[in-house]
């Protein structure tokens, strides 16, 4: 096997501008015979999980991150022998072997996975290690650090490996993403760090003895005690794990925690409410059951309250909209993107039915039915979660009467589905049970004004009160 027949597999940008992914599952390990097209694993962006196919036939040679790391859009992930050879896995490159990180010796629990840095590493190349014999790792960093700057650092005599000096240079260290990110997170300045790896590429475990040795020693008997703030962030950091559970903050929890707080600090959020008998569009949803037309589809009321939306946007299309800040102009779209709220072990995503408006009530009924398998799967794709004008959230699942929802971001309404429950309601002037459930729809006050969203909420619960307003009115 020739170093040019193996092909690297980089992780690609599956989203809009997405910058990295957290590897899942691999469905593949090294021997393994791939194809093209052939899915290989499964990753987890800011808004989904998605499976990657490999582009091309061949033979699994290394996987470069295990299960649970996050990987800079860019990087290469998986390494393929595409010259048609079974032959047993060798060993990388010594260029490809520098960028890898040595595995901690002594370590009983090996590496753990890490979050890198957000956005694609600022150098896309690596350099390849020089030529001709052998030389002490301090003198190839010295020589990598020379041409980079154009004059040779000054260095102390004769370092010993666990130094908490280095070199100081104007040149950026070598070191790779994660290894950036650890440092990062620990408070460590990498220029001050004596490298151990291949070329002068400064590894986890040289971070983690420039935190060992930056420790403070032991005291004197003779020094003054030490105050009492003087903690050690590690000491500070530590919890009961007993009674304390850590979740990272990753993936579509972070995207969508970031989504929320830029949504409710951006757009001046008004909520309206109303509560409504829906007696008859019960009735009509178990009539639809029974209608071949809608055999093997998936019919409920929020089916009905859907194409009450669509209808009530139609008369009211002002509502369909967002605000340009950038242009200072207000967008109204010609289309409804509609999006539904789904709670998934992963946290919540908005996936939207795309131009719902021109839909029949069965087509309606199919792409509900396929956004909610799709997104309860862990499936939904982020082309399904882009583009959304107006969203439905329907708490009512949870018993829960209604809430005051958070616009998704670049839209100027949601509508917020309360639980349907039979209370007492005056009915052709006599109080009986009915089958009642209250709405409530946020909007951003900067484009619709109180008339308008109250306009919409209304012919909604016209709507659902009277569903055969969706033949007159649609």
């Amino acid at each position: 096997m020739t170093e040019a027949s193996v092909r690297e597999f980089k992780m690609p940008d599956v989203g809009e501008g997405l910058t990295e992914a957290e590897i899942l599952k691999w469905y593949v390990q090294p021997g393994d015979t791939v194809t093209d097209g052939q899915v290989v694993c499964e990753v987890e962006t800011a808004k989904a999980a998605v499976e990657l196919p490999i582009p091309y036939d061949g033979v699994v040679r290394e996987l470069h991150f295990p299960e649970g790391t996050t990987v800079d859009v860019g990087t290469a992930i998986i390494a393929v022998d595409v010259s048609g050879g079974a032959a047993p896995a060798e060993p990388r490159p010594e260029a490809a072997r520098a960028a890898e990180e040595p595995k901690a010796e002594g370590s009983g629990s090996g590496r753990q996975p890490v979050l890198v840095g957000y956005g694609v590493a600022t150098s896309s190349t690596r350099r390849r290690p020089r030529k001709g014999p052998e030389v002490p790792v301090q003198q190839a960093s010295t020589a990598i650090q020379t041409e980079l700057n154009g004059h040779a650092p000054v260095a102390p005599a004769a370092p010993a490996p666990t130094a908490q000096a280095a070199p100081v240079t104007a040149g950026r260290p070598l070191a790779k993403p994660p290894v950036r990110k650890l440092a990062k997170d620990l408070g460590v300045d990498l220029a001050a760090v004596v490298p151990t790896g291949p070329d002068g590429i400064i590894t986890r475990e040289d971070v983690h003895a420039a935190v060992a040795a930056a420790e403070p020693k032991t005291p004197e008997p003779s020094a003054a005690p030490a105050a009492p703030a003087a903690v050690s962030a590690s000491a500070s950091a530590s919890y009961d794990t007993a009674r304390e559970t850590r979740v990272p903050i990753k993936g579509v929890r972070k995207a969508t925690a970031a989504a929320m707080v830029g949504s409710a600090f951006t757009a001046p959020h008004v909520t309206e409410f109303v509560t409504v008998d829906v007696t008859r569009t019960l009735k009509l949803v178990e009539e639809l059951k029974q209608d071949k037309e809608f055999a093997g589809l998936r019919v409920n009321p929020l089916l009905l309250i859907a194409k009450a939306l669509l209808v009530a946007i139609k008369r009211n299309p002002d509502i369909n909209a967002s605000w340009d800040e950038a242009a200072q102009e207000i967008v109204v779209k010609h289309y409804v993107n509609l999006g539904i709220a789904a709670a998934t072990p992963r946290g919540l995503i908005v996936p939207n039915i795309k131009d719902a408006h021109a839909k029949t009530l069965p087509q309606l009924a199919e792409s509900l039915g396929e956004l909610v398998s799709t997104a309860r799967e862990g499936k939904t794709s982020p082309a399904a979660m882009q583009g959304g004008t107006v969203t439905i959230t329907n708490v009512g699942v949870f018993g829960v009467d209604t809430g005051t929802p958070i616009l998704n971001p670049g839209e100027s309404a949601i509508l917020a589905v309360g639980a349907i429950k039979l209370q007492p309601w005056v009915h052709k002037g006599k109080v009986k049970p009915r089958q009642v459930t209250t709405l409530a729809l946020s909007f951003d006050h900067r484009l619709v004004d109180g008339e308008l969203g109250s306009k919409v909420l209304a012919d909604v619960a016209a709507i659902l009160e009277q569903p055969k307003r969706l033949i007159t009115w649609a």
